[in-house]
Parts: C-alpha cells; structure tokens; sequence
C-alpha cells in the first residue's frame, strides 16, 4: 500500500512538473517570440507590447486551457465510473449536440449581434442544461436510476441536436454558417476574464466535490448491488456525480465550444498507467487534462502561425492517435505477459 502511494505521489508531481513546463512554454511561444528570461521584466513594463501579449492573450489562455482540460477529463472519469463504461465520454450524453444547438439557434436569429457576444455562451449553456434535464429527468424517471437508459436518451438527443443544427446552419447565411463551424470546433480565444474565472472555479470545485465520491467510486466499479451492499447508497451517488459532470461539461462547452477526445482519451491512459483506484483517478485526470490542453493549444497557435487551428481539430487528431498507440502496446504487454 505504501508503495502504491509514493507510486500515486510521484505521477502526480511528475503531471504538475509538465504542466507547468508546458505553462511556461506557451507563455515564450506564439507569433511574438519572448525569452522565459525576460518574462520577469516584461512583468514591470505595463505599458509595452509584450505585457499586454503575456498578460492578456497568453496568461488567459492558458488558464482557460487548464480549466476546461481540467474540467472535461474530470468529467469523463467520473461518467465512465458510473456508467463502468470506458468509452462514455462527457458529449455522450448529448450536452455537446444541446449546447450547439442553442449556439446555433442565436447565431441564425442573431442575437448575438443585438444582444451581445456574452449571449453566445448563455445559449451554449442553455442548450447543454436543457439536454441534462432531459436525460436527467427521463433517466431518473419514477424514482429509479436506469444508467443504460440515460446513455440511450443522451445518444439520441445527440442525434436530434445534430440533424436540428444541420437544417438551422442549411437555411442561414454564409456568414452565419462560418460562425456556427468556427464555434464547433472549440477554441480558447476568450476575451472575457469574468468567463475565464467562472470556468476556472467549476472545474476547481468540481475536483473537490467529485473527491468526497471517491470511495462510493471505488464501490461502484463492482455494480450498483454490490456497492449497496458496502453501504453506498448508489442513486443519490449517480444523480450527484451526474450532475456535476454535467455541469463542469455544459460550463466548458459554453465557455471553449466543442472539443473532443479530452473527456475520453485522458481519464483512460491515466487509468492504464496507475489504475482505477479513483482517489488518485480523479486528480491524476484532472491535471492531465489541463497538460493535455495546454499542449494542444500550443501546436493550434503554432503549426500554421500566424494563422490559428480550431483546437478541436488538434485534440481529435493528437488524441485520436495517441489513445491508438497506447491501447496498441497495453494489448502487446498483456499478451505477452507483461
């Protein structure tokens, strides 16, 4: 057991080690190249062009980064513990499809020009809280708790959003098309700072909230019966997990619009590298999601400067091959023997 535990402190330090490695890096690197060295001078100038670059585009970024990485990986460890499914991923439910449509909605009426750019992330949130309640209510429906019925309903609203979206985004303008693509495709271009602490916040709180359920976790991983039977009372623990998953999703969705595979790829190597046990699955999800993000942001902002990537596009195709390549050599061992 102490061994385990060095072994759970170490990975964790090491996770923290990379994250602010990758912090620093993105803070030197972008289309104004800035020495680390000089960072704590640049500090006390306010009034240059590298201030307001670190202070103001690169520091927020990062934050936002970590918080919706952070955020979107909690939530995808605490679905597939309570689905024991490790294929769930927050967008499952159908909260992406929810959000999108919402966004979608306002940008075709075009609200958002008449109203304000903070009524696009209201409708996000909207659209991502109606879909929860849905699945939510019917999932929940007489008092019971039908998990693989709520994953059915999620699945279908999905695909309801999304054919609702096509025919919103076939009778629009071009330009509104563009802006309903560009949303989709996430990005962590947030001007405002209000949103960018509110998205810090959740994904913080929902971290300390999802640890007072790491043991009825733990349980839940032998079923539903058998976590009864250890004295967990698994329908007040799967409809407040939910819900905070839930939340920390429809919050990033809102804030960062769609990016995939961070929910489903991270929480799933940190799994295979140091297990399931969910007192350490959590955190070690948490702050790898954040790392995994940062990074990503990094290549979205570089690989065709001084053009930006949606950072959607380099989360599914990193991710995407990277949970190949991992699950690859997890099979070759356990065949092998190793």
């Amino acid at each position: 057991m102490t061994n385990k535990y060095l072994s759970w402190t170490l990975f964790t330090l090491l996770l923290v080690i990379l994250l602010v490695a990758a912090s620093l890096l993105s803070l030197t690197i972008g289309e104004a190249s800035i020495s680390l060295t000089d960072i704590p001078s640049l500090l006390q100038q306010k009034e240059s062009m590298e201030y307001f670059i670190l202070t103001q585009i690169r520091l927020p970024r990062i934050v936002l980064a970590f918080a919706v990485g952070g955020a979107l990986s909690l939530a995808g460890a605490i679905l597939q513990g309570i689905f024991r499914n490790p294929l769930v991923e927050p967008y499952t439910l159908g909260i992406s499809g929810g959000a999108a449509l919402g966004v979608a909605f306002v940008i075709v009426l075009g609200f958002h020009l008449s109203i304000g750019m903070f009524m696009l992330p209201l409708a996000g949130f909207a659209g991502a809280m109606t879909t929860i309640l849905i699945v939510g209510v019917l999932g929940f429906l007489r008092g019971g708790t039908d998990i693989n019925k709520m994953l059915l309903i999620g699945v279908m609203i999905s695909f309801v959003a999304s054919s609702a979206m096509m025919f919103l985004m076939s009778i629009t303008t071009s330009e509104n098309l563009h802006g309903i693509v560009f949303w989709i495709m996430g990005s962590l271009d947030e001007p405002n700072k209000m949103l960018i602490q509110i998205t810090l916040y959740s994904a913080l709180a929902g971290l300390l909230i999802s640890y007072l359920f790491a043991r009825p976790l733990n349980a839940l991983l032998l079923g539903q019966e058998k976590a009864a039977y250890l004295g967990i009372n698994s329908k007040t623990t799967i409809r407040l997990l939910f819900l905070t998953a839930s939340l920390l999703t429809g919050i990033c969705v809102s804030v960062a619009g769609v990016i995939g595979f961070v929910g489903l790829v991270i929480p799933h190597l940190i799994r295979l590298v140091a297990g399931s046990d969910y007192r350490f699955l959590l955190i070690g999800s948490f702050l790898g999601g954040g790392l995994f993000l940062v990074l990503s942001d990094i290549v979205a902002r570089t690989i065709i400067s001084p053009n930006e990537l949606p950072i959607g596009v380099i989360t599914g195709i990193a991710g995407g091959i990277l949970f190949i390549i991992v699950l690859n050599q997890s099979r070759n061992k356990k065949r092998h023997g190793i």
